[in-house]
């Protein structure tokens, strides 16, 4: 994957309210436009707390391509569920509000709506291909938008954290695990 470090943007206050006012008004409109065509449901997927059905398919998109190379390819298909079962339990121990503002973002990225302009994914994140994903988050990473770039860092902070707490992630990166203490 690509260079996933971002530089210090330097905001003015006029910048900052901007991006503000923008951000607000996309969420708003994502969030009422979910609410009233029913996409954006409250009620988590089936064996999970936190994560809804509308969550998985963009998260099942995005997370071979942020731990492309970290993962063996035999072994990608549990580690998609590790992973999200490991985010579940992050999303599940947040507070309200940051669980409201992540919910927020997951439905704006699925809804058709504002998936393709703000991605550039027309369809279902279903048939999106490892090149589509990668494109959404360079144009994420790269956009002039603070917003988006925040929600690019989000994204990846999420699904790395959710892995790399898995002790199956451990060997790769050369971690023996904590340590043991005998009592």
């Amino acid at each position: 994957m690509s260079d996933t470090s971002l530089a210090s943007p330097q905001l003015s206050r006029r910048s900052l309210l901007k991006v503000g006012l923008f951000g607000t008004a996309v969420l708003a409109t994502a969030g009422v436009t979910a609410s009233l065509s029913g996409c954006s449901s409250a009620t988590p997927a089936s064996g999970y707390a936190v994560l809804r059905l509308s969550d998985l398919p963009f998260l099942r998109a995005l997370i071979p391509v942020v731990l492309e190379g970290a993962v063996p390819a035999d072994a990608m298909a549990a580690t998609i569920e590790a992973t999200l079962k490991g985010m579940d339990r992050s999303l599940h121990a947040v507070s309200p509000e940051l669980l409201k503002l992540t919910q927020q973002l997951f439905d704006v990225l699925g809804m058709a709506v504002t998936r393709g302009p703000l991605t550039g994914i027309w369809g279902a994140w279903d048939n999106a291909s490892r090149e589509d994903v990668l494109h959404f988050l360079e144009r994420w990473q790269n956009s002039s938008l603070n917003l988006l770039r925040m929600g690019h860092t989000s994204l990846l902070q999420m699904v790395q954290m959710a892995w790399y707490a898995q002790p199956a992630s451990w060997g790769h990166c050369g971690y023996p695990g904590p340590p043991q203490y005998a009592l």
